[in-house]
């Protein structure tokens, strides 16, 4: 059914819950784990001009590839794992990589943020589901969380009601 499984990651706490999910996924359906590193340079808007940007592009690809990093330790040994990085706004980037390439399924983190926060801040996860041809589960993760024991653990297991294939 998953053949490959994306996995969008900006480096913050709470990415092993997703990483653990998506890879129970990829286990069941013998899939590949996309990850995925958006360089957001919608983010730093408000620098001052005499910011050199290729500094700045240098911090936000440096991120990018210890997030990636993080993935693929995380990953399970036996899961296939291949990381890229594109550059533009978050949500979309996601959308337009499951549109570019054959993915089949987005697996994202989502920091469950609600109320004006949301209103103001806006979702990526939220953008994502609405806007993706595929589909998408997204795993809450705590933001202040340091490692997977300060995480509450979700309420379903990742391959409950999936058969191997």
């Amino acid at each position: 059914m998953y053949d490959t499984i994306l996995l969008p990651t900006d480096g913050s706490a709470g990415i092993e819950r997703v990483v653990d999910h998506a890879g129970e996924l990829a286990r069941v359906h013998d899939a590949t784990i996309r990850a995925l590193y958006v360089v957001d340079a919608t983010s730093f808007t408000g620098l001052p001009m005499e910011t050199s940007w290729d500094g700045v592009r240098q911090v936000l690809e440096s991120e990018g590839e210890t997030a990636l990093d993080g993935v693929e330790r995380l990953a399970p040994d036996d899961v296939a794992v291949e990381t890229a990085t594109v550059e533009g706004t978050p949500s979309t980037e996601i959308v337009r990589y499951t549109r570019d390439r054959p993915v089949d399924v987005v697996v994202m983190g989502t920091h469950g943020r609600g109320g004006i926060d949301r209103l103001l801040l806006g979702s990526v996860a939220e953008r994502v589901v609405r806007k993706s041809a595929v589909p998408v589960v997204t795993v809450p993760v705590s933001e202040s969380a340091t490692d997977s024991e300060e995480v509450v653990e979700a309420d379903a297991d990742p391959t409950a009601g999936v058969e191997s294939s």
